[in-house]
């Protein structure tokens, strides 16, 4: 698994970032993402989500601001 730590980065960089680092991905890998809560959560899931990708959304074990996003990435 990929991993991406977003934290404090703006939108829609974040959302940038997180679909060049899909792009970037071996078949059958998948992406990690730790993100902000709120609008940059919001944007990155739903984004990824329209674009055909299996989006999985839990809170951060250690930063309560924070949650990760496991991608799973379509075909």
């Amino acid at each position: 698994m990929t991993d991406l730590d977003l934290r404090g980065t703006p939108c829609p960089l974040n959302y940038i970032r997180t679909k060049l680092a899909l792009e970037g991905l071996a078949a059958g890998q998948q992406l990690q993402v730790i993100l902000d809560r709120g609008e940059p959560e919001q944007m990155v899931a739903d984004g990824i989500s329209a674009a055909g990708h299996q989006v999985d959304v839990s809170p951060h074990a250690d930063d309560q601001g924070a949650v990760v996003l496991v991608i799973t990435p379509h075909g």
